[in-house]
C-alpha cells in the first residue's frame, strides 16, 4: 500500500513538474515572438483549413522527397496511434496490471505493436539518410540524433514493458502480440516478481523519456510539431507574388523594412520556431546551389536563434527549462554541417561552399543581443542582396516558411533607410526613376522597337481607342534588342488571330517589379501608381505581357492599389487560347529537340505551366523533353530579384547551372516564357560555346516560326540588329 501512494506521488510530481517545464519553454518563446509587428494581412480561414489537412495529414510537401515523406508519415501516425497505447501501458503500471477496457483489445495491442516497430525502422532509416547517404543537406553534429535516440528509446521501452508485463500476468504467447511475445519467450526463466520489477522499471523509462522529449521539444528544431501546423493554417491567402504594403505616409513610422528583429511581423517570428532546419529550402536554392553566402535554412535559423537571445534579454525569461541545464550560448547551434566534397547528382551544383561559410562565420557575438546589428551581426549584406527571390525555397518547405518577404524585408531597410544598394543596382534603380528603364535609354525611345515590323500596324491607345487587349510590353520587350524580337512575333501573331490590341506606347512605365524586390517600395508605389491612372485612363480592362515580372506584379500587387476588374494574362496563355479556339494554325512543322525552361515569376509565382507546353505541343515536328528540375521544382535563370542588373561575384553564374541542367537533355533548343530568363539562357549557351548547336528561344518566336514558316526570321533580324 505504501508503495503504491510512493508511486501515485512520484507519478504525479514527475509529470506535473515536465508539464510546468513544456508551459514555461512555450510561453517565453511565446512572448518572444509578441514583441514582433501584429500581422496585416487577411485571412481566409476556409481556404487555411484546406491547406493544414492537405500539408499536415497528407504530407503534399514532404512528399516532394519521397523516400523521407514516407519516413515522416510512418513516424507521424504511428506516434498518433500510440498515443492511445501510451495511455493503456500508463493506466496499467498504475492500476497493478489492469488493462484499458478497449473494445477489440488484441487487435488494438496488435497495431501498438506493429505501429512501435515501423517506427523503429523509420528511425533506423532516419539515421541511415543522414550518416549513411549523407545527404549535405542534412546537419550531422549531436543535437540532430537526440531525436533519434529519444524516439528509439521510447519505442524499446513500449515493447520491453509490454513484454515483462506479458510474464508478469501469466499471459500466453499471441499471434495478436508477437514482439512482447518473443520478448517474453526470450525472458521465459524470470519469475513472475522479477518481470514485474523489470516492467516497472521500463514503464518508468517510458514515462521519463516521454516527458523528457516533451520538454526537449520546444527547445529545439523539434518545436514545429507544435508551431508548424499553427504555421501552415495561418499562412498567406492573398497570392504569393504579393508583397506587403508598406504605409509611406505614416508620419509616426520610425523605420522602415526590418532593421531589428522586432521590425518583423509575429508570423514572420512564428516561421522562425517552425523551421524544422531539413535543409530541403538551401538544397534548392539557386544562391546556395552556386556558392553564393545565401543558405535560406541559415536566414530562419539565425533570425531564430538571434530572437530568442534578445527575446530572453527583453523579458528577462530564460528560452531553456530547466534553466540550470541550458547554458544561453546553446542558441547559436545552427552550423555544425559536416562538409564533404562530392558535387550534388548532376554533377552541376554544390552546396557545400555555402555550408562551409555558414559554418565558418556564425558563431557566438561578443555583443549583447540587444547590442547586436541585425543586418550585419545577424546577416551580412552579401547574403541579403544574393537572393533571385525564385521562391523555390518556400515551395519545397514542408513548414510553410515564406523567406522571400524577409529578405525584401532586410532589403528594403537597406534601402530606404541605409541607402545601401549594390552599385549596379543603385543605378539600374536610378535610370528607371530618370527615364522609366533601367538601361537609362531616353523614354520617348520606349515605342521604337514597333517601326521594326513592315507592314504590320502597332497602334497606340490614342490611334486605337476602342481596343479589347492592352499589350504591355514592358522594358525588356521596349529596349532589349534580344527581348524586342519576342514583342515583334507576339504582334504578328496578335496580328494573324485577329486580336484587337494596342499599346501605351511612350506613356507605359516600368512595372515596378525590380525596385521593388530591391526593397526600393517608394519607387515601385510611385510608378505603380503613375500606371494605374494611365490604365484608367484608357479604361483598360484587358492586358496581355510576355514578361512574367510585370505579369506578376500587375495581377498581383496592383490591385492592392487600386487595379480593379482587369484581366491580366501572360502571353503563353493568350496563345494557347487562340490556338485551341483556331485563330491560331501552327501548319509549319518545326523539327527541334525542345527543353522548356520555367519562369519562376510565371511557373511557381503563378502556376502557369501547362499553357507553354500545350503551345509547344501544338506544333508539328516539336519533340518536347523536360529537364530533371522543371515546373515547380525548376531552377532560376538567376535573373529575379533585381539580379538581372548586378554582377555574380562568387560561385559559379547561376545561368551556366542552369543552362547546364538544360544540355543534359540534349536539345537543340532551350525554350522559355521570359525575356529575362531567355537572355540568361542564350548567355549560357554562348558561355558553354554551344550557342552555334543549340538555340534559345521564346514560346511566341517558336509559334511564329509554326504558324508563318518563316524559319530564317529569327536570322534576319540578327542580322538587322548587327
Amino acid at each position: 500500500m505504501v508503495w503504491s501512494w510512493i508511486h501515485y506521488l512520484l507519478f504525479v510530481l514527475v509529470v506535473g513538474y515536465a508539464l510546468f517545464l513544456f508551459y514555461q519553454t512555450v510561453y517565453h518563446r511565446y512572448l518572444y515572438i509578441k514583441m514582433g509587428q501584429p500581422p496585416v494581412r487577411p485571412f481566409d480561414w476556409r481556404m487555411r483549413v484546406g491547406e493544414l489537412v492537405s500539408q499536415v495529414l497528407g504530407h503534399k510537401k514532404l512528399m516532394k522527397d519521397r523516400k523521407s515523406g514516407i519516413m515522416h508519415l510512418v513516424i507521424f501516425y504511428g506516434f498518433i496511434i500510440l498515443q492511445f497505447g501510451a495511455l493503456d501501458l500508463i493506466y496499467t503500471g498504475l492500476t497493478g496490471g489492469r488493462k484499458l477496457p478497449i473494445p477489440g483489445y488484441p487487435v488494438f495491442g496488435l497495431t501498438q505493436e506493429i505501429t512501435a516497430v515501423l517506427i523503429i525502422l523509420a528511425i533506423g532509416y532516419a539515421a541511415y539518410r543522414r550518416y549513411g547517404e549523407k545527404l549535405k543537406r542534412l546537419k550531422k553534429d549531436w543535437k540532430p540524433s537526440i531525436v533519434l535516440y529519444f524516439i528509439f528509446f521510447l519505442m524499446l521501452s513500449v515493447l520491453l514493458s509490454l513484454g515483462f508485463e506479458r510474464i508478469w500476468s501469466g499471459h500466453e504467447a499471441s499471434a495478436y502480440a508477437p514482439f512482447s511475445s518473443m520478448i517474453a519467450a526470450l525472458f521465459g526463466g524470470i519469475s513472475t516478481g522479477a518481470a514485474q520489477v523489470l516492467f516497472y522499471v521500463f514503464w518508468w523509462a517510458h514515462l521519463v523519456i516521454l516527458l523528457s522529449f516533451l520538454v526537449y521539444v520546444p527547445q529545439s528544431k523539434h518545436f514545429h510539431l507544435i508551431t508548424a501546423p499553427i504555421n501552415i493554417f495561418l499562412g498567406r491567402t492573398e497570392p504569393v507574388g504579393r508583397l506587403s504594403k508598406l504605409d509611406l505616409e505614416n508620419e509616426e513610422a520610425e523605420s522602415f523594412g526590418a532593421g531589428k528583429i522586432e521590425d518583423f511581423t509575429q508570423k514572420q517570428m512564428l516561421d522562425f520556431y517552425a523551421c524544422v532546419e531539413c535543409g530541403r529550402c538551401t538544397n534548392v536554392c539557386p544562391a546556395s546551389n552556386t556558392g553564393k553566402v545565401l543558405s535560406p535554412m541559415h536566414l530562419i535559423v539565425k533570425l531564430r536563434d538571434h530572437l530568442t537571445e534578445k527575446g530572453a534579454a527583453v523579458t528577462s525569461k530564460s528560452p531553456w527549462a530547466p534553466a540550470f541545464a541550458f547554458p544561453m550560448g546553446n542558441a547559436h547551434s545552427v552550423v555544425h554541417n559536416e562538409v564533404e566534397t562530392q558535387w550534388a547528382h548532376d554533377g552541376i551544383t554544390d552546396i557545400n561552399p555555402t555550408l562551409a561559410w555558414q559554418k565558418e562565420t556564425w558563431k557566438p557575438a561578443d555583443k549583447k543581443p540587444e547590442e547586436m546589428e541585425l543586418i550585419g551581426d545577424v546577416m551580412t549584406e552579401e547574403e541579403i542582396w544574393a537572393c533571385t527571390t525564385c521562391r523555390n525555397c518556400e515551395d519545397q518547405c514542408p513548414v510553410g516558411n515564406e523567406h522571400v518577404d524577409k529578405i525584401v524585408d532586410l532589403r528594403r531597410h537597406l534601402v530606404l533607410m541605409q541607402g545601401s544598394v549594390p552599385h549596379e543596382g543603385q543605378r539600374a534603380m536610378q535610370n528607371i526613376e530618370r527615364q522609366g528603364n533601367p538601361w537609362g535609354i531616353s523614354r520617348n525611345d520606349r515605342s521604337n522597337w514597333k517601326e521594326e515590323i513592315g507592314g504590320i500596324p502597332v497602334p497606340t491607345v490614342k490611334d486605337n481607342p476602342d481596343f479589347d487587349i492592352l499589350f504591355f510590353v514592358g522594358s525588356m520587350g521596349s529596349y532589349d534588342n534580344r527581348a524586342r524580337k519576342v514583342s515583334r512575333a507576339l504582334v504578328r501573331l496578335m496580328n494573324e488571330a485577329g486580336i484587337n490590341f494596342a499599346i501605351l506606347g511612350n506613356e507605359e512605365k516600368n512595372s515596378g517589379d525590380t525596385p521593388r524586390r530591391m526593397g526600393n517600395e517608394m519607387l515601385f508605389q510611385q510608378l505603380c501608381m503613375e500606371n494605374i491612372e494611365t490604365f484608367q485612363k484608357y479604361g483598360v480592362k484587358r492586358i496581355v505581357t510576355a514578361d512574367p515580372h510585370a505579369y506578376n506584379t500587375l495581377k498581383n500587387e496592383y490591385p492592392e492599389f487600386g487595379l480593379e476588374e482587369v484581366e491580366v494574362l501572360h502571353h503563353t496563355e493568350l496563345l494557347d487560347q487562340l490556338i485551341k479556339q483556331g485563330k491560331l494554325t501552327p501548319k509549319h512543322a518545326v523539327n527541334e529537340r525542345i527543353t522548356y525552361h520555367d519562369s519562376c515569376y510565371l511557373g511557381r509565382y503563378n502556376n502557369v505551366y501547362d499553357q507553354p507546353r500545350d503551345v509547344l505541343r501544338a506544333i508539328q515536328g516539336v519533340e518536347l523533353v523536360e529537364m530533371e528540375r522543371s515546373r515547380e521544382n525548376g531552377m532560376c535563370c538567376g535573373a529575379g530579384g533585381g539580379m538581372m542588373w548586378m554582377e555574380e561575384t562568387s560561385g559559379k553564374r547561376v545561368n551556366v547551372a542552369r543552362t547546364e541542367q538544360a544540355l543534359l537533355t540534349n536539345p537543340t533548343m532551350i525554350s522559355s516564357a521570359c525575356p529575362f530568363c531567355l537572355t540568361m539562357m542564350e548567355d549560357g549557351t554562348k558561355m558553354k560555346e554551344v550557342d552555334d548547336r543549340v538555340k534559345a528561344r521564346d514560346i511566341a518566336e517558336i509559334l511564329e516560326q509554326a504558324v508563318f514558316g518563316d524559319s530564317k526570321l529569327s536570322e534576319q533580324l540578327t542580322v538587322q540588329e548587327v
